[in-house]
Formats: C-alpha cells, sequence, structure tokens
C-alpha cells in the first residue's frame, strides 16, 4: 500500500489502543503496522488459561484497543476501515485489521471521544447513592449499540440474582490452586509496566457479597481497608447477539466505547464479571436481560471518579515487522 505512517503517528495510534482495558491488565495485544494498514493480534504470551481458557476475555480487550485505535485515527486525520476476526481458520490470532486513509469527513463522536481516553481507568472504589441519570443511560445504551452490541440495565431483582452468582463463583473457586496462582501473579505489588497493582485495588467491602470484585490475593492485600458499598449500585450487562470470536471483538469496541461515554459524562465504571467465567452462570446471566445473545460483561456504574491508576508497557513492547501479506 503507498504512504506510510510517521512514527510520531504510530506512537499516537499504539498509544492511545494500549490504554484500553485487559483482564488483570495482562495488556495481550500486539500491532503489525504496514503501511497504512494496522492489524491487532493476541499476544500469546499473556493469556490466562485458568481463568479465560477460551479467550474471549483477551478477544474482548483486543476489541476495546481497537476502538481506541479508531478514536487516535481521527485525531490525526484519517478514516478507518476495519475488518474483525479476517481470517479466524488462517490467522486465528489476528483480531482486527484496520486500514486508514487521510480523510476531510471526520467523525465528530469519535474526535470527542478521543479526548477521554486518558481519563478512562477502573474505579473500585464506593459510589454514592445517586443513581445514573435516565439521559447518561440512554446515551450508554446508544454508545454500545452503535458498535453492534446491547446494554441492559438491571434492577434490584436481578442484582439479588447476580449477589448469589458471586456467592456462587466464590464457592467454585475455593479449592481451585490454578486461578489463584494466577490471579496472584497479575495482581498486587507495585506493578510498574502491567498487572493490577495493589493501589489500584480501592478498599475492601464491609459486606458481602458486595458490588465490587476484592481481586486481593497477597496477605497485605486481603488486610487493606474496609468501606460501606452502594446497596443498590447501578448495573448492566453487555452482550452480543452471537458469541464467535469477532463478536468478542465486536463486545470489547462496544465495552470502550461505553467507557469512553461514560468517563464524557463524569461516570465511572468497575466490572464484576466473576460469574461470566462459568458458562452456566454466563447464561444465567444473560437470562437477566430477558434478551436472547451472549454476556460479555456486568458493569457497575456510579459517579465518584477514579482515584488511581494500571501502568502500561512501552509502545516499542507492542509493535512487531510486519511478515509477508
Amino acid at each position: 500500500m503507498s504512504g506510510q505512517l510517521s512514527a510520531g503517528d504510530v506512537d499516537v495510534l499504539v498509544s492511545a489502543a494500549i490504554a484500553a482495558p485487559s483482564m488483570h491488565n495482562t495488556q495481550p495485544w500486539r500491532f503489525e503496522v504496514d503501511g497504512r494498514v494496522v492489524d491487532v493480534y493476541l499476544d500469546g504470551s499473556r493469556t490466562l488459561p485458568a481463568e479465560d481458557p477460551s479467550g474471549r476475555a483477551m478477544r474482548i480487550a483486543a476489541g476495546a484497543a481497537t476502538f481506541n485505535l479508531r478514536c487516535a485515527a481521527e485525531t490525526l486525520g484519517y478514516g478507518a476501515w476495519f475488518g474483525l476476526a479476517p481470517y479466524p481458520s488462517d490467522e486465528p490470532d489476528l483480531l482486527a485489521r484496520i486500514v486508514l486513509e487521510p480523510s476531510a469527513a471526520r467523525d465528530d463522536e469519535l474526535l470527542d471521544l478521543a479526548r477521554y481516553i486518558p481519563y478512562r481507568h477502573t474505579d473500585r472504589a464506593p459510589s454514592d447513592a445517586v443513581p445514573i441519570a435516565e439521559n447518561v443511560r440512554v446515551a450508554l445504551m446508544r454508545a454500545a449499540h452503535a458498535e453492534g452490541a446491547e446494554l441492559t440495565w438491571l434492577g434490584d431483582a436481578d442484582l439479588r440474582i447476580v449477589y448469589d452468582l458471586i456467592v456462587d463463583t466464590d464457592l467454585r473457586e475455593v479449592h481451585d490452586w490454578r486461578r489463584r496462582a494466577e490471579r496472584e501473579h497479575w495482581v498486587g505489588g507495585e506493578r510498574p509496566v502491567d498487572g493490577v497493582p495493589s493501589t489500584a485495588l480501592g478498599p475492601r467491602s464491609s459486606g458481602y457479597p458486595s458490588a465490587v470484585r476484592d481481586l486481593g490475593t497477597k496477605p497485605a492485600d486481603r488486610l487493606r481497608g474496609e468501606r460501606r458499598f452502594e446497596q443498590h449500585p447501578d448495573l448492566a450487562v453487555l452482550s452480543t447477539e452471537f458469541d464467535e470470536p469477532a463478536d468478542h471483538v465486536t463486545a470489547g469496541a462496544a465495552l470502550e466505547r461505553v467507557l469512553l461515554t461514560a468517563t464524557r459524562a463524569g461516570v465511572s465504571a468497575s466490572f464484576l464479571n466473576q460469574p461470566l467465567e462459568y458458562d452456566d452462570l454466563r447464561r444465567k446471566v444473560q437470562r437477566r436481560t430477558g434478551r436472547p445473545g451472549h454476556a460479555h460483561m456486568i458493569i457497575r456504574f456510579g459517579h465518584d471518579r477514579p482515584h488511581s491508576t494500571t501502568a502500561r508497557r512501552p509502545v516499542a513492547d507492542f509493535l512487531q515487522r510486519p511478515g509477508p501479506r
């Protein structure tokens, strides 16, 4: 392809992409830039075989990174055309191919959302008791729909079911040393380039079950301070109609569009995804939406802004040389 992205453009694009969320902040992406084509691959060295054996969470993370890259492309004056999981049989690790072309037509929404990429962080602190405004709820639903997914808000009866599923998940994990070991590998401590540092864990909940997932595994993290969390959290389920690899990438793009839209509205988010790590419980979560489809994320929204961040590796660590096409 004629034309080549400058080193500065590549830095802007990849820096935005890697700011996306990933399970335990594993940052499971690789990027290959050839001309104005950017390929997004999974990084097989950063998998979570115990907690994410199917790779669905990794593909969701890749979709979120792809959305951020599209937003950053708008700031550079490029339009983006993309395909998701274009070669599932031949290249299963290739999850998105994005073609960038200079364009005078601007996507004002993506351009605006790009401003909020640096400010989006997972907030594991208690929220206030003020419900999310109806217009914000609608805006978040529209954001999911724009990327081909559905965001369904849960009621109090659904909340009780989700809490029951959280208890079920915790009971299943009691004797699962593989999950605990994997989480300990990625969570706790200083974590200067990846993983979830102790400073980002937030307080422990004084009640159980709770609207926050306690990722702490190390002794010091298990003894951190407690706070009371909201009794009626604003929860929503993000789902797609189908459950193929391309649908997981779609869910990730929808997730990031929702999260950036929330950040712009002064709303933060965290996740209660533990029931989704078991297929039977995941189906029960989807049934609470009253719609057919497949649940990918349980998101808790609140008004308090994030208090800490998680680090990212240097951009150079994510880039690989293009191979033959």
